[in-house]
C-alpha cells in the first residue's frame, strides 16, 4: 500500500498499497471467469484482463508460470490482493475439485517483484474426506516472493450451527453512488477498478476513526469469484489515510481471507458490485491492522480479511 501525493479532499481511490514482497501476471491457464467456477455459472464469460493477468500455465505437476503484469502496479511492484489471487489461481487448479471451495487462504508477501515471468509452486499438504489443505510459493529468479496456505472444502451436509450476528453497513446503493473519476498520474492499478466511495473520512482529512469503504467491482464486467474476491480485499484506500494527515504507506506484510459463501452467488452477474468496509483501530510499533468486510448488493457475507500492515513515511 503506497500512495500518492493528493489533496485532503480528494475522493478515496482503490489499491494504495503494495505487498512489502510479492508478485505475478499473465499466462495461459484461464478458464474463462473464475477458476472453479460452481455449477450455476457452469457457462464461458468473456475472458477479462484481470483472468489474462492473473493467468497461470501449468509446467508440472502442481507447478504454474506466469507473468507480473504492471498494469496491477501501486507504486512499488503489484499490489498484495492482486499477487493473492494468482496464487490462490494455482492452488485452486492443483486441488482440481469444483466441490471444494477456499474457505480460508494466507499469504505472507517475502519480498517485491517486478515486471516479467513468475513460477507457483503448490503442494498438497492433505487430502481429506472433506477439506484439502494446500500450501505455495511464488519465485521469480530464484527469489522467494510469496507463501501461502490455504484450505478448501465442500459445505457441511448437516452444520451444527448457522448464524450471522453482522449486518452490512447502512449505505446508499451502488446506483447512486458516484464513481471515482481517474487523476492523471496516480499508479496503473487505479484504472482496473471502478470504486464508489461511501464510508469514511476524505484521506489525510484527520478523521475520528480509520475507516474507509463503499462499492467495488472490477473495471471489466466479472463475476465475484473467489479470484476476485481476493483482491478485492487489498484493493480499497487504507483505512488509516482517513484517520491520519501524514503521508504514509501500509506495505502488506500478510493478509488473510476468510470466504463465508460458496463464490460465485449462485445468483451473481458479471455487473454486480461489492460493499466493502474496511477498519484499522490499532497501530503501535510501526505496524497496524485493518480488518475487512465484502458484502454482496443483497446482503450475503462474501467474506472477511486481515491484513498486518507496516507504516512507514513517503
Amino acid at each position: 500500500m503506497e500512495r500518492h501525493d493528493r489533496r485532503r479532499d480528494a475522493q478515496p481511490r482503490p489499491v494504495l498499497r503494495a505487498a512489502v514482497r510479492a508478485g505475478v501476471g499473465s499466462g495461459a491457464h484461464r478458464r474463462s471467469q473464475g477458476v472453479g467456477a460452481r455449477r450455476g455459472h457452469a457457462r464461458r464469460l468473456p475472458v477479462t484482463r484481470f483472468d489474462t493477468d492473473t493467468g497461470l500455465e501449468p509446467v508440472g505437476e502442481g507447478v504454474f508460470e506466469g507473468r507480473i503484469d504492471p498494469g496491477w502496479f501501486v507504486f512499488v511492484g503489484p499490489n498484495g490482493g492482486y499477487v493473492a489471487a494468482i496464487v490462490l489461481r494455482g492452488m485452486t487448479v492443483a486441488v482440481g475439485d469444483d466441490e471444494r471451495v477456499p474457505r480460508s487462504l494466507t499469504v505472507h508477501y517475502t519480498e517485491p517483484p517486478v515486471e516479467g515471468p513468475i513460477r507457483v509452486m503448490t503442494t498438497i499438504e492433505r487430502a481429506g474426506r472433506s477439506m484439502t489443505t494446500v500450501s505455495a510459493r511464488m519465485t521469480q529468479d530464484g527469489r522467494t516472493l510469496a507463501l501461502a496456505l490455504a484450505a478448501f472444502s465442500r459445505p457441511r451436509r448437516r452444520p451444527a450451527l448457522s448464524f450471522v450476528d453482522l449486518a452490512p453497513p447502512d449505505v446508499p446503493p451502488a446506483d447512486e453512488a458516484p464513481a471515482v473519476a481517474a487523476v492523471p498520474g496516480l499508479p496503473p492499478i487505479t484504472e482496473r477498478y471502478d470504486t464508489r466511495p461511501v464510508l469514511g473520512s476524505p484521506p489525510f482529512a484527520a478523521g475520528d476513526e480509520a475507516l474507509s469503504g463503499g462499492w467495488l467491482r472490477l473495471a471489466e464486467p466479472r463475476l465475484a469469484d473467489p479470484l476476485a474476491v481476493v483482491a478485492y480485499t487489498d484493493a480499497w484506500l487504507p483505512a488509516v489515510f482517513t484517520r491520519t494527515v501524514e503521508r504514509v504507506g501500509v506495505p502488506t506484510v500478510d493478509l488473510t481471507v476468510h470466504f463465508r459463501s460458496a463464490l460465485p452467488l449462485p445468483d451473481a452477474r458479471p455487473e454486480d458490485f461489492v460493499l466493502c468496509r474496511f477498519h484499522s483501530r490499532v497501530a503501535a510499533e510501526g505496524f497496524l491492522e485493518e480488518d475487512g468486510e465484502l458484502w454482496s448488493a443483497g446482503g450475503t457475507l462474501l467474506a472477511q480479511s486481515r491484513q498486518l500492515a507496516v507504516v512507514v513515511p513517503v
